[in-house]
This record gives C-alpha cells, sequence and structure tokens, in this order.
C-alpha cells in the first residue's frame, strides 16, 4: 500500500521538480543537491516519462505541489541549504480510523552501537521483502543467505548475516536464527573482495545462475548486465578476478564439487531486493 502509491508519488513529484529546475536553469548538479539525488539519477528523471499515477486528480495535484515548490526553489536559490526536514504520512480507513504519523529528521548520526543495531533491523525489514514466487527457480541447492555491513567494514566480523542458509519450504523462507555480525565467511568474503573494487556497495546475496543444458548460461548472463546497465566481474571458487570502477553483479561458474553462484551487489539492502527482484524478472523474459 504505501510501498506502491506512495512510492510512485514520489517518484513523480522528484521527476517534476527536476524537469520545472531545469527549464529555469538549474545544472543537473544544482538538481542533484538540492532534491538529496545524483546527477545520473535527475539525468534519468529529466529524460525518462513521467511516472503514471492511475488517477489524473492525483497527477494534477502532483504537478501542481511540483511546481509550488520548484518555483520556491528557484527563489532560494541553488545555493541554499535545508536545515530541517519533517515527514508526515496520514491513512484514513474507514469507520473514522486514522493513523498518523510526524517524524522531524534530526540530521544526527547513529553511534557505532546504535548504527550496528539499525543495520540488523534493515536486514530483517530487507529479507521480509523478497519476493519467494520470483526467486523460487533460482534458490542455490545449498541454500541462500544475505549479507551487509556498514561503510568501514574491514573483516567478516563486520559483515552482518543470517547462521547457517536460508532454504523456500512451501512458499516460505526457512531461517533458523536472526542475522547476526561474523554469521557468513562465505559471502561476507566474497562482498569484502568487492568492496575493494567499487567501496559504494555495502550489501550482498547469491543465487542460482540461469543454467543451459546444464551449464551457466553465459550468454543470459551478458544479457541481463546489458539490458539493466549492471557491471559483471568473475569469481572462480568465490576469488574476485580483478576488476575496476563498479561492480553489480558477480558470476561464480562453479567446477567439479562446487556450485555456481549468482552475486548481486548494492550499495543498501533495500537496494539490494529490488536488484534482485530486477534480475530475475530480466532473466524470465531473455
Amino acid at each position: 500500500m504505501l510501498g506502491t502509491v506512495g512510492g510512485r508519488w514520489m517518484d513523480r513529484l522528484h521527476q517534476q521538480v527536476a524537469k520545472e529546475l531545469r527549464s529555469n536553469g538549474w545544472s543537473q548538479m544544482d538538481i542533484a543537491k538540492a532534491t538529496g539525488s545524483t546527477q545520473s539519477t535527475v539525468s534519468r528523471q529529466i529524460m525518462k516519462p513521467v511516472q503514471m499515477l492511475g488517477a489524473s486528480a492525483d497527477e494534477a495535484m502532483i504537478d501542481g505541489w511540483a511546481q509550488e515548490l520548484a518555483q520556491s526553489l528557484a527563489q532560494l536559490g541553488p545555493e541554499s541549504n535545508v536545515v530541517r526536514q519533517r515527514l508526515i504520512v496520514e491513512l484514513q480507513f474507514g469507520a473514522s480510523q486514522t493513523l498518523r504519523y510526524d517524524k522531524t529528521l534530526t540530521g544526527l548520526n547513529l553511534d557505532e552501537d546504535q548504527n550496528a543495531r539499525a543495520l540488523l533491523r534493515r536486514l530483517e525489514w530487507a529479507t521480509g521483502r523478497l519476493d519467494l514466487r520470483r526467486m523460487a527457480d533460482y534458490m542455490p541447492a545449498v541454500g541462500m543467505n544475505i549479507a551487509a555491513c556498514s561503510d568501514g567494514a574491514t573483516t567478516n566480523l563486520d559483515v552482518a548475516a543470517y547462521p547457517g542458509r536460508m532454504t523456500l519450504v512451501d512458499n516460505t523462507l526457512r531461517r533458523h536464527e536472526t542475522p547476526e555480525y561474523g554469521a557468513s565467511n562465505h559471502l561476507a568474503n566474497v562482498l569484502l573482495q568487492a568492496r575493494t573494487v567499487d567501496e559504494e556497495k555495502t550489501a550482498i546475496l547469491n543465487l542460482r545462475p540461469p543454467t543451459l543444458d546444464g551449464m551457466v548460461d553465459q550468454g543470459d548472463i551478458n544479457y541481463i548486465s546489458d539490458e539493466l546497465d549492471y557491471k559483471l566481474a568473475f569469481a572462480p571458487k568465490g576469488q574476485l578476478e580483478p576488476a575496476s570502477g563498479r561492480i553489480d553483479i558477480i558470476l561464480d561458474e562453479g567446477a567439479f564439487g562446487w556450485e555456481p553462484s549468482l552475486y548481486i551487489l548494492a550499495p543498501n539492502v533495500m537496494d539490494l531486493v529490488d536488484r534482485t527482484h530486477a534480475i530475475i524478472d530480466a532473466m524470465n523474459t531473455e
């Protein structure tokens, strides 16, 4: 409910604000700074067709809001800085039932212990968002796992994952314990290797790669890399081959007694879920 409707609202709002500011002469970098985004994202927002909402009244409201917001930002100028933000969400149900949340963003960082606990919670939330129907055909025989770390991770003990492996049983993802630090040496090792090349990546999961006649379908992997603009790297038996720049997908083609794996990487665990779904969808349409 919130993720579907609210997400589309925000996508359209960001797009329209970016388009309005660009028409007012702002650079893409200035727009990215004002909206908390990146230059490449702003470029896509400007070029892509506007997100449809399915209701013309909602679209008119969002477009008016975007125009008003863009005009105000244009008057303040690209050098202005936001010092306080509030997030208000209100949902009305039948029988006069209302849920309302009014939160102020503090701009403060969690201390080290709080940040570590927050990462464990985000890992559990992300796991609950996985679409098991999509993933059923790509669950590894040895089980799947998800791992994540903070920006300062240097050893396996800094990487959080689930103890053991997760398996799909009766369309339910079975995991015996909650995530903890140092729980997955193999997945943590692959993630830390990837971070030596692409330090933006802090989350990883493993899938069974697509196969053709019992072998890894390299053509399918190349297709999804090109289709989604994801950078592919290779890691025979979990050892990353020399790579540079960005890494989004790592392929281990396997060997005798060694199951092949497709590792998906992302800047955070929520993005990891979205990337996983997009990759599986691309493999299914190839």
